[in-house]
């Protein structure tokens, strides 16, 4: 069982933002901004490229409400999720970074060589 079903489960606490049938969001323990919350399904799914279509529209509902509750809805926010290895993703269950609350900067850098 990977570590954000143990969540789910209930087996490890979190610092719930907020959850409904399908989704939960919590506090990341190690954010990058003064907001940074892991969105999750409660069903397992691998990674985005493994995710039916339907979930993944609920799911975009469940970020905006996530949004409007931390109240990044307004001044912005950057939702990040990765996918395989080379994607840089380390647990292999669908999340979103939502991160906010402070200018985030740039995305993307020069390619170091």
């Amino acid at each position: 069982m990977c570590i954000f079903c143990k969540i789910v489960s209930g087996e490890i606490p979190n610092q719930t933002i907020l959850e409904n049938e399908d989704f939960l969001a919590f506090n990341d323990i190690n954010p990058t901004r003064k907001i940074h919350v892991l969105i999750i399904p409660k069903k397992h799914y691998e990674s985005f490229q493994e995710t039916p279509a339907d979930i993944m529209s609920s799911m975009s509902k469940f970020i905006q409400e996530v949004a409007n509750k931390v109240g990044v809805d307004k001044s912005g926010y950057r939702l990040i999720t990765n996918i395989g290895k080379d994607g840089g993703q380390e647990v292999s269950h669908l999340h979103f970074h939502l991160i906010g609350g402070e200018a985030v900067g740039k995305l993307v850098r020069d390619k170091v060589e």
